[in-house]
């Protein structure tokens, strides 16, 4: 009996089988969504609090200085927790504890004169929180989902962060104007009770036999291994060159107003999540890709293309829609990096992996927004982008070849993904 190719919308379509197979999956997926609308309730509320309260652009701009260093170090130590605890009881405690932080908010923001210091505290303890949580979250989905279904639950979940990263901001912004920033994080306390009352009914998910309590040993652990496998090398220092040079957020106000056009900042900084749903929705041949190592690379080059283009158009409407095609090639990297760490990486070190992923992607954003603006001082805002695109491409291409490994690799051949394939597959013994 031969089976019948899917049909072409079948294939086109986001592959929903994770959903359907695991309850887990679905509770996470679930709270997450509904955290993420809070979280950008937050978001949006905490700068204008702090704007409404010192009038100072310094003063909002700080909250980036407050928060990076907790993420990173907590990255690190959550991901050494996350191999060493229950990850679904590590989960919990944390949201909880983010829960917590989002009423400090609400009560400091009901008081007469609401304090500016404990703006500061929360956003740092929030960050710290989310750096603990992270590896723990990205580490529990290889254990929850079907190894063959990982390239469509890294689809499903991007479909859910985008989806929430273009309604979030604008719900907020109707909430923050119409009721004010105390309505705001109000709502962010409820949306928090609702994910912890799904995230107390995932199911237990132990440590590995034997596993050690986290220590800097046991960080250095992880990183040596990443360090001998040079294909997932090539995963975390792609990614970082793709953010360092072509990651201009910052200074999309001076390109909107280069471009004579202040009335579009709204839509470049949406631009790139659009792109990504329309990828996260026809996200169905994703599951026919096996060489998901030349799609990281792939992902990242165009991605850094659609940047360069970007800051070589003087109309508007291409610049939007080469931010677009950004924000899905994008996507589509970072689709596959997740499928190869899902794949290979054995669970006993997964959240340490995830720590260290965790490490790259928060300070190539960070370090290519420095990148920009200082770029665009010396030689004005559009040719910062262009060029940055530019050494993106060019970063992204001596990577690969400084990395064989990376384009050789096959998720039906590759002996990391044939050996957790295995363990996946294997009955439990009785």
């Amino acid at each position: 009996m031969t089976d019948h190719p899917a049909p072409p919308r079948r294939r086109l379509l986001p592959d929903l089988s994770p959903w359907r197979s695991s309850r887990d999956f679905r509770l996470m997926w679930t709270a997450g969504l509904v955290t993420a609308f809070g979280s950008f309730l937050t978001l949006v509320a905490l700068p204008l609090q702090i704007k409404e309260l010192t009038g100072s652009t310094l003063a909002v701009g700080a909250i980036g200085a407050v928060e990076l260093v907790p993420l990173i170090v907590c990255g690190l130590y959550g991901g050494a927790l996350a191999d060493a605890v229950d990850r679904r009881r590590l989960i919990l405690l944390t949201e909880i504890g983010l829960g917590l932080l989002s009423a400090v908010l609400l009560v400091n923001s009901l008081l007469p004169d609401p304090m500016l210091w404990p703006l500061y505290v929360v956003a740092a303890l929030v960050s710290a929180l989310t750096g603990l949580q992270r590896p723990a979250i990205d580490a529990v989905v290889a254990r929850i989902v079907p190894h063959d279904q990982l390239t469509a639950a890294a689809a499903l979940n991007g479909l859910r962060w985008q989806l929430s990263a273009i309604a979030g901001p604008s719900l907020a912004g109707v909430v923050v104007a119409f009721a004010g920033v105390s309505t705001a994080y109000g709502l962010d306390v409820v949306t928090f009770a609702v994910s912890c009352l799904l995230a107390v009914r995932l199911s237990a998910a132990p440590p590995a036999p034997g596993a050690e309590p986290p220590s800097l040993r046991g960080i250095a652990e992880g990183a040596r291994y990443a360090w001998r496998r040079k294909e997932l090398l090539g995963t975390y220092v792609v990614d970082m060159a793709a953010m360092l040079f072509a990651f201009p957020n910052a200074i999309f106000p001076f390109l909107a107003d280069d471009l004579d056009a202040p009335w579009a900042l709204g839509l470049m900084y949406a631009a790139g999540s659009v792109g990504s749903v329309l990828v996260g929705v026809t996200s169905g041949w994703t599951a026919r890709v096996h060489r998901h190592g030349r799609m990281v690379v792939l992902g990242a080059a165009v991605w850094g293309a659609a940047m360069a283009a970007a800051g070589w158009f003087s109309q508007v409407w291409l610049v939007l829609l080469c931010l677009a095609v950004a924000g899905g090639a994008d996507t589509v990297s970072g689709l596959f990096r997740s499928t190869m760490w899902n794949q290979t990486i054995p669970d006993e070190l997964r959240g340490r992996l995830a720590g260290i992923e965790l490490l790259s992607y928060s300070t190539g954003p960070q370090l290519g927004q420095v990148r920009a603006g200082g770029m665009a001082g010396l030689t004005g805002v559009r040719a910062a982008v262009w060029s940055g695109g530019l050494a993106c491409v060019a970063s992204v291409g001596l990577l690969a070849l400084a990395l064989p490994g990376l384009l050789r690799y096959d998720a039906r051949t590759d002996e990391h993904a044939a050996r957790m394939r295995d363990l996946r597959t294997r009955p439990a013994p009785a």
